[in-house]
């Protein structure tokens, strides 16, 4: 080959890189923008407003099934007490909590045992779904409808498959014991199973980020929002994530994701299917992934269900070191669900979910996080070497960050339209300044992370890097 030829076909790679990255990235938001749409016609369209507490009670109180809140905790000393205290506390007829200590090396054993007046007890597993050894149970003598299960280390997937042995209710909550459900969420979650035919088999609600919030005897006391800059964008991902892309696919029959912070679950759906898997580190969404491609196969009629004014709060990484792991292990986690389910993608035999869910998840997962950061160093590079129009550099930067702007703040409009849960003005300026100002920086260090999660997803590195915390009120 002529060095002529050579620079030639040099030149042909980098525009087809650059075409690539641009259509990848264009169809990304393009897709965001329809979730927008979708969820904006099902707040106006189906979704009522919401009943408060009382009626909900007075409404369904006789129809509730019995629910059994299953939270594995590892680590969790500095809000395990509170966060048990809000499980206890929550409105519900019927409801028991198990608590899955995973072999902390912390004390939170230790403080369970103390605020709880624990004393062990020989309760028996109806399923042996987990891995590691059981060490003890321990019942309550202030709270009969409190188990603490104490058990080897074995990652959150084997915690919360204890757990769902020792359940024995047809409903199951599975909850991160860093979260805190207010206190109608567990009835609010319920409400679908109550009007059910039998198809359903989950139900999701919306998270928050509770940093900035003032919680006390472990209830949300108090919405805030935070000081640092890097949870306030957590808080736009969230809206994000939970107000228009799960409203969305949950109107379409394409939820794939029931957040591992909080899930409602047909218990006896669970056990069928052995429960979480124990060999990857984004067991939430390969089990709604698995319920899918099971039910599929056995040509059964089901659905999933999100319900978008159950909040679930949750703390979230303030600062960037903790986020680096969350991130990573997310995108890590994706990968092993689609390597694992991989002929579903396609797939006429899955329907929509074959034919439209798991692609997506491929274009989110796969081609969009190299497409989106190499795009943002191809592209100017091929404008500066007269390779490209410029003006296609300039598209580039509108359909990344301006565009992405565009939705974020499209996102909070639909919040504060339809659950006004930002306490203020001020606040909701504040969220807003977030919103327009997270593509620049925010945006592309996550992309950094995500690639980071490629590369341990391609050493099959199982190591659970934990997040750091810093505790409920800590800002």
């Amino acid at each position: 080959m002529t060095w002529a030829a050579f620079q030639d076909a040099a030149a042909n790679g980098i525009i087809a890189v650059a075409v690539f990255c641009f259509i990848v990235v264009f169809l990304r938001n393009m897709i965001g923008l329809a979730q927008l749409l979708i969820a904006n016609w099902v707040f106006v369209t189906r979704i009522e407003p919401s009943e408060g507490a009382r009626e909900l009670w007075q409404r369904y109180a006789d129809l509730a099934m019995p629910i059994t809140v299953i939270a594995p905790a590892y680590n969790e000393e500095l809000s395990i007490v509170e966060s048990v205290k809000a499980l206890l506390a929550l409105e519900y007829p019927e409801h028991e909590v198990i608590v899955v200590n995973d072999g902390s090396k912390d004390d939170t054993l230790g403080q369970l045992l103390r605020a709880f007046e624990l004393e062990k007890c020989d309760r028996r597993q109806i399923a042996e779904l987990q891995q590691t050894k059981i060490r003890g149970a321990y019942t309550s003598r202030r709270f009969p409808n409190l188990l603490v299960i104490d058990k080897e280390n074995g990652r959150k997937a084997d915690a919360a498959n204890a757990g769902l042995g020792f359940a024995r209710t047809p409903l199951v909550c599975v909850i991160d014991a860093d979260s805190i459900i207010e206190p109608d969420g567990l009835l609010r979650a319920a409400e679908p199973f109550m009007h059910d035919d039998g198809r359903l088999v989950a139900v999701g609600g919306a998270i928050r980020v509770v940093n900035g919030c003032t919680i006390k005897g472990g209830s949300l006391q108090e919405i805030g929002v935070a000081k640092g800059l890097v949870p306030r964008f957590q808080v736009v991902e969230y809206l994000r994530a939970f107000l228009t892309a799960r409203v969305a696919n949950a109107h379409t029959n394409t939820l794939m994701l029931i957040s591992g912070a909080f899930g409602l679950f047909r218990r006896s759906t669970l056990v069928e299917i052995g429960g979480y898997r124990h060999d990857t580190v984004g067991e939430d969404l390969e089990l709604v992934v698995r319920l899918h491609r099971h039910l599929r196969e056995q040509k059964r009629d089901y659905r999933f269900a999100f319900v978008p004014d159950i909040v679930c709060w949750t703390e979230a990484p303030s600062a960037l070191k903790g986020l680096d792991n969350q991130r990573a292990r997310w995108q890590q986690g994706s990968l092993e669900t689609l390597q694992r389910h991989r002929r579903m993608i396609f797939n006429p035999r899955y329907g929509r979910v074959g034919m439209l869910a798991m692609p997506h998840i491929v274009l989110e997962d796969v081609l969009g996080p190299p497409a989106e950061l190499f795009g943002y160093i191809v592209i100017p590079a091929a404008a500066l070497l007269g390779l490209l129009d410029p003006m296609m550099a300039v598209a580039f930067f509108f359909v990344s960050v301006v565009f992405g702007s565009a939705l974020s703040v499209g996102t909070l409009i639909l919040e504060e339209q339809q659950l006004r849960r930002t306490p203020s003005a001020r606040d909701l300026l504040r969220i807003g300044w977030a919103a327009l100002i997270e593509n620049f920086g925010y945006r592309q260090i996550n992309l950094w992370y995500r690639l980071q999660g490629v590369l341990r997803f391609l050493r099959k590195d199982s190591t659970w890097a934990a997040v750091p915390r810093a505790g409920f009120n800590a800002g």
